[in-house]
């Protein structure tokens, strides 16, 4: 968790100022009621003067934010208002706000236009920085949303493959998959998408065996069957289904 400014990256070594700040960053330009800022910063404690303490990191918030120098004044940047602070940012300030807009644009982009589709889901994935939300606290809210970003990386990269199986470049995807299959193991976007990069390679042969040590992993270890698409898509590349080369 940073703040960017000025070509500087700025780091927030206080655990709860940290917190703070991601939550309110989460609602940029909106409010978020103290109790929710209470729950987050001290997921485990029920605090007898919450409100007092709450009201300390907001303070050692503002005084970082004033050591920095950005344009904006603290207090016109961190707003109290009711029973609720506000990060006075538009949402785009944010690299997870941006990340999720660019990556939808992308994947509504895939089917009409492969090659832009491309060029904006990587423009989403250039703001990916690591692990979501990495030291950002234990609070349900930001667990929460780190797993919704981590999951929105996955079909990301899921429709970036795609956009090679749109454009033919079958080839240049098949050592990414084979890491993500094997990293991924239960997630069957990918062992199918492998199978098809390679069938198209003529590797037939090989794309099955990647069915088969799927279904394997899945029911050793989750007592699964393979679902339909992937059960399909297998007695396809049996059959050499010229659907398969088919490009859209």
């Amino acid at each position: 968790m940073g703040v960017e400014h000025g070509g500087k990256t700025y780091r927030i070594r206080a655990k709860k100022v940290r917190t703070l700040l991601t939550v309110l960053a989460l609602h940029a330009g909106r409010t978020v009621s103290w109790d929710t800022l209470v729950t987050e910063l001290w997921p485990d404690k029920d605090l007898a003067n919450s409100r007092n303490a709450l009201h300390a990191n907001t303070v050692r918030l503002r005084k970082l934010l004033e050591s920095w120098e950005l344009d904006e004044h603290p207090n016109d940047v961190v707003v109290t208002a009711n029973n609720s602070y506000l990060l006075a940012l538009p949402p785009e300030s944010t690299d997870a706000a941006r990340f999720l807009r660019l990556a939808s644009q992308g994947s509504e982009l895939l089917r009409e236009d492969p090659a832009r589709a491309g060029q904006v889901l990587n423009e989403a994935l250039r703001l990916w920085r690591g692990p979501a939300l990495l030291d950002a606290g234990e609070g349900l809210l930001c667990r929460s949303t780190a797993a919704q970003l981590e999951e929105r990386l996955m079909t990301l990269r899921e429709d970036l493959v795609m956009v090679k199986l749109h454009t033919g470049g079958e080839r240049e995807v098949i050592a990414d998959l084979q890491e993500l299959v094997v990293a991924h193991p239960g997630r069957e976007r990918f062992s199918e998408q492998l199978m098809i990069a390679l069938y198209r390679c003529g590797r037939q042969s090989e794309a099955l065996a990647v069915y088969q040590r799927t279904r394997a992993w899945l029911v050793n270890e989750l007592g699964l069957d393979v679902g339909r698409s992937l059960r399909e898509l297998y007695q396809s590349v049996l059959a050499q289904d010229p659907v398969l080369d088919a490009r859209a």
